[in-house]
């Protein structure tokens, strides 16, 4: 026992001395968990703060919440575990941010999805989320990333998702992608992306959407794509692919969606196609060119929903059976030679009659031949487009056309269809574009045609028609096309037709047997761009009324038998750029303001003109211009070989225009001398007295009026009539007692420096300058009022709908005053734009010498009733501050304020003279303002972001985003519906195939490009530089194209439900389809 007893203490301390040195250390591993934790969570706090620093603006104000206040697994947008605390989501879709994404975003290692949808992030994406191997999810779609896509993406081996659509990335697709055997969806499609399919994307064997479409990829399409047995989407459309489709990818039977369009594709679709893919519910091969016959088998895709095949070489009849797919939504055959011209060419229209869910149907531009069959009647009543133009179709219109209630577009032109137009036609309330020209129909032109009162477009030209025109045809309240024109019609031309105010595009009445004089109605057509009565039998002097149609571009009156000469008013059509007079009795001078017009074509020939030919402008050059068959015309440029004029001639024209020069000059002599005694007289009070560029205007045409009158007019100048302070004085409504005629009086404050000088200037500037655009000044009131105080006014026409700052800004100023909602819609901005460029162009370039307005801006441009603009406040005019330093060299020229903060030109900041560059870079701003709805001095705009950079940042691929949303909606229109951070799905999927509910993706795809070009105006007007700013000149005429393609796309304005329209069809989808286009 004694022996053994050491022993056990031996043990005892050996097992003390265990625990001593274990029980610490198994301690610390218990709570290494938690230390990694707090640490972790350390670096996921400091990671979203240095993702918020680079957040440039915030315009919803969300990372606000991004602070210490709160755990950072609270903050907008962030998902965290639930046991370790650490950020799992990253979810700021759809939140306006700007900014660049930073690398510390590689720091949040547990992230498994990250969703930045839908915002303005830029710059490269960060390589370090090639570290983030728990991602899932990674969705940039609708951004401004650029750069290359980087290759260690293929470390993240558990991504399911990848969408980098509507971004700016440049490059090659990284074939280490390949190696992503999770991926499900790979969504690249609207980049810059080049070089070619990679091979490795056949190993994604579990890829399900795979779209690239809208790239500059080349190369043929891999066969290793064959392998992806799960494929359900693939959009390879809109590149510069080329060779034939594959074998192996045509045998993927569990393909949905089969998109290819604008490749350079060829060979034949296999003729068991429909039996291979069965699943398809959408082929879109068009624009390539595969040709051979279309698969019968076709019919056994009983889920088709869209067949596209346009612009390709398909021939032979059309022998599918398309009565089982039920689901046909969209047949599209156009543009193939198919059909052999035969009667029998359209019997497969019978099975469609099965279709109970076609809405399009284009068959244009094929060579079908034979009769319309009765079968059309049978076709869905859904069906809103039908198109069978050009084809080689005979026989008549089947009456049961009218069984199709919702058509909006009937295309039958380019046929040999014969017979009269059938009255059923006028049951087509829906029709919005009818199309009937290049036929042989015949009778009398039907005047049930006015019933269909929503047609935008009506093309019956070509035809056989007969009689007169229907008065009736004044009816159309939204027409803005309609052409007549090679007929056999006669009668005098309506005067209700003649002034249908909603013609915009064009009204071609030419080659029929017209007679009489133009109605003086004609005046009406004030935005028409293209107006054709030639080769008729029209007779009379050219109405002075004309000159009301100041948006003509081209005008043609030839081979009539008009007389007299050409009227003044002419020189008001400024953007006219063809006009042909030929052939007519037309006599006297050729007007000398066509050198000022910018025409490119003017031909004069055949006529009775005589005197001098201008040799300036379109007369300098001798291929733009024809005066053959004038006898007595002479001079002109040497190349026209006209004989010289007569010295006596000229010497008596000079003396008349002596004359004539000399005896308003006298005249005016005149005045001044009684003037300025009246004012001597009146004044004798006044030591110092200067001579009032204003007394001109109450001298001779202008309305003289008194302080007595206006106090009278404006009620004593009270408050209630109280429309507007600037910064030299007060405008008041007023109603004048004479004939009542509503004013608007802008008295001025004389105790401001600077106003009197305003006061000249503007007198100056509007007393010789007269054009629709610009404010049109009544009179002015120089006198003393009732405390024997100076007063000075100017007295204007009186503007009802107020300021056009008013209209952008509505919804704020709305909601602080309780007032209604002001909304301008698409087309009435543009139309506000073209007008305010015409008030500068005719500044700049029309007047004795060019004003410079110097202080344009949204508050300076007023609308008046037909919410036509009119630009005023020319107080700031640098051609007035010409005068005024020059007429009074004592007074300061340091008070001449050239613009508004925000508006005005950068140079002049620096010092640099006023200069209509300077009024360009105001128009720019204002332009943008117009249509992104942004003012240049929101807060929004800091640390270097303004307008311009804010627009130009957007361009082209983020335009939706930076639109003000009621130049698309507007009205009883819906708000845009996006998806906010806590509700969003990161796999949220966008269906690029889906275009908007109502109207054409064609149709969507015009309206972006042109609101597009009107930013691109915007920015290039506005440029820091003057130098390299447009010219109002091409600024006037690009926007007018621009309106014209918009009016060509079928854009218009409802007002009845407030809504934008295209193709006439109202756009109540939801602005997500929207987003998708734009």
């Amino acid at each position: 026992m004694v022996a053994s007893l050491p022993c056990k203490t031996s043990i005892s301390l050996s097992a003390f001395l265990l625990c001593s040195i274990l029980l610490p250390c198994t301690i610390t591993l218990l709570h290494l968990p938690s230390l990694s934790s707090a640490n972790g969570n350390e670096t996921d706090r400091l990671a979203l703060l240095a993702i918020k620093a680079q957040i440039t603006h915030d315009p919803l104000g969300i990372t606000t919440s991004w602070n210490d206040s709160v755990h950072f697994c609270n903050w907008v947008g962030i998902t965290c575990g639930k046991l370790h605390r650490r950020v799992t989501n990253l979810n700021l879709m759809s939140l306006n941010l700007v900014g660049s994404l930073s690398p510390y975003v590689g720091n949040l290692t547990f992230l498994a999805g990250i969703n930045l949808e839908l915002n303005n992030f830029h710059g490269e994406i960060p390589p370090e989320i090639g570290g983030l191997y728990r991602l899932r999810h990674l969705n940039l779609t609708n951004n401004s990333f650029s750069g290359e896509i980087p290759v260690n993406l293929s470390q993240c081996a558990g991504l399911v998702l990848i969408r980098f659509g509507w971004n700016r990335l440049i490059g090659k697709i990284p074939i280490q992608l390949g190696s992503l055997q999770k991926l499900e969806k790979i969504h690249l499609h609207y980049n810059n992306l080049t070089g070619f399919i990679p091979d490795s994307f056949g190993n994604l064997s579990s890829i399900k959407s795979f779209s690239l479409a809208a790239n500059n990829l080349e190369g043929n399409i891999p066969d290793a794509l064959g392998r992806l047995s799960n494929l359900n989407f693939l959009g390879l459309g809109v590149n510069q692919l080329s060779g034939t489709i594959p074998h192996s990818v045509l045998n993927i039977s569990s393909l949905v969606t089969f998109s290819l369009p604008f490749n350079q594709l060829h060979g034949s679709l296999p003729l068991d196609l429909g039996f291979t893919l069965p699943n398809l519910q959408v082929i879109d091969v068009g624009h390539n060119g595969f040709s051979g016959i279309l698969p019968v088998s076709l019919s056994n895709a009983s889920n088709l929903v869209e067949f596209d095949v346009t612009g390709s070489n398909f021939t032979g009849k059309v022998s599918i059976d398309f009565g089982g797919l039920s689901d046909l939504s969209l047949l599209i055959l156009t543009s193939n030679p198919l059909g052999k011209g035969e009667a029998d060419d359209l019997s497969f229209l019978n099975s469609l009659t099965r279709c109970r869910n076609l809405k399009m149907l284009d068959l244009g531009d094929c060579q079908f031949g034979g009769v319309l069959p009765d079968s059309i009647a049978n076709l869905s009543t859904d069906l809103w487009a039908l198109r069978l133009g050009n084809n080689q179709l005979s026989g008549s219109i089947p009456s049961g056309i009218e069984n199709l209630v919702n058509l909006t577009e009937l295309q039958l032109q380019k046929n040999k269809l014969t017979g009269s137009i059938p009255s059923v036609i006028g049951k087509l309330k829906m029709l919005q574009l009818l199309d009937l020209s290049e036929n042989e129909l015949s009778g009398y032109l039907p005047s049930f045609m006015s019933n269909i009162t929503r047609l935008f477009t009506l093309h019956l030209e070509n035809n056989q028609l007969v009689g007169s025109i229907p008065p009736n045809f004044g009816n159309f309240q939204h027409l803005q096309e309609l052409d007549l024109s090679q007929n056999h019609l006669n009668g005098t031309i309506p005067k209700r037709v003649m002034g249908l105010s909603s013609l915009t595009i064009s009204l071609n009445l030419a080659q029929n047997r017209l007679s009489g004089p133009l109605p003086l109605e004609m005046g009406a057509l004030k935005n028409l761009g293209y107006l054709d009565v030639s080769e008729n039998i029209l007779s009379g002097e050219i109405p002075d009324s004309i000159g009301s149609c100041v948006t003509l571009e081209s005008l043609r009156m030839e081979g009539n038998f008009f007389e007299g000469s050409i009227p003044p008013s002419f020189s008001s059509l400024r953007g006219l750029q063809d006009l042909d007079l030929s052939r007519n009795n037309l006599s006297g001078q050729i007007p000398e303001y066509f050198q000022k017009i910018s025409l490119k074509s003017l031909n004069l020939s055949f006529n009775k003109f005589e005197g001098v030919l201008p040799e300036e402008g379109v007369f300098k050059n001798a291929t733009a211009i024809s005066v053959v068959g004038n006898d007595k015309l002479c001079g002109g440029i040497t190349e026209l070989q006209l004989p010289a004029c007569q010295q006596n001639e000229r010497k008596k024209r000079e003396t008349s225009r002596s004359l004539r020069l000399m005896i308003p000059l006298l005249s005016g002599l005149l005045a001044l001398v009684l003037i300025i005694s009246l004012l001597i007289i009146k004044r004798l009070r006044k030591a110092k007295r200067e001579p009032s560029i204003a007394s001109s205007f109450t001298n001779g045409l202008f309305l003289s009026v008194t302080y007595e009158s206006l106090f009278k007019a404006t009620g004593g100048f009270s408050s209630a009539n109280l429309i507007g302070t600037g910064s030299f004085g007060s405008v008041y409504k007023g109603i004048l007692d004479q004939d009542e005629k509503v004013v608007a009086v802008k008295v001025l404050d004389l105790q401001q420096r600077g106003s009197f000088k305003s006061f000249m200037a503007e007198c100056e500037a509007l007393r010789n300058i007269r054009h629709r655009n610009l404010v049109k000044i009544l009179t002015t009131c120089s006198t003393i009022d009732f405390q024997g105080q100076e007063f000075k006014a100017l007295v204007y026409e009186f503007m009802p709908n107020g300021n056009l700052d008013s209209w952008l800004h509505s919804v704020p100023k709305a909601e602080a005053m309780n007032e209604d909602l002001r909304i301008l819609d698409l087309l009435q901005r543009m139309k506000i734009a073209i007008d305010v460029a015409c008030a500068l162009e005719y500044l700049h370039h029309h007047c004795h010498r060019p004003i410079v307005h110097c202080d344009l801006k949204p508050s300076n441009v007023l609308l008046d009733n037909d919410m036509t603009a009119h630009v005023g406040d020319f107080g700031l005019s640098r051609f007035i501050s010409e005068a005024m330093s020059k007429s009074h060299p004592n007074q300061s020229s340091s008070i001449v304020i050239r613009g508004t903060i925000g508006y005005a030109a950068p140079e002049y900041g620096m010092g640099s003279k006023a200069s209509t560059c300077g009024d360009v870079y105001s128009y720019g701003i204002l332009l943008l303002e117009m249509f992104t709805g942004k003012m240049p001095t929101d807060d929004m705009f800091q640390d270097g972001l303004n307008l311009h950079n804010y627009v130009k940042m957007a361009l082209p691929e983020r335009i939706a985003e930076i639109l003000d949303p009621e130049v698309l909606h507007s009205g009883e229109e819906e708000e845009v519906e996006t998806t906010t951070p806590d509700n969003g799905s990161m796999e949220q999927e966008e269906d690029e195939t889906t275009a908007p509910e109502n109207g054409s993706m064609e149709q969507v795809d015009q309206v972006k490009e042109c609101l597009i070009s009107i930013l691109r105006i915007g920015l290039a007007c506005s440029v820091e530089l003057p130098r390299e700013r447009m010219d109002i000149n091409d600024v006037v005429r690009e926007l007018q194209l621009i309106r014209d393609i918009l009016l060509a796309s079928g854009v218009s304005y409802s007002s009845t439900s407030g809504s934008m329209r295209f193709g006439g069809s109202s756009t109540h989808s939801t602005a997500s389809n929207w987003q998708n286009v734009l």
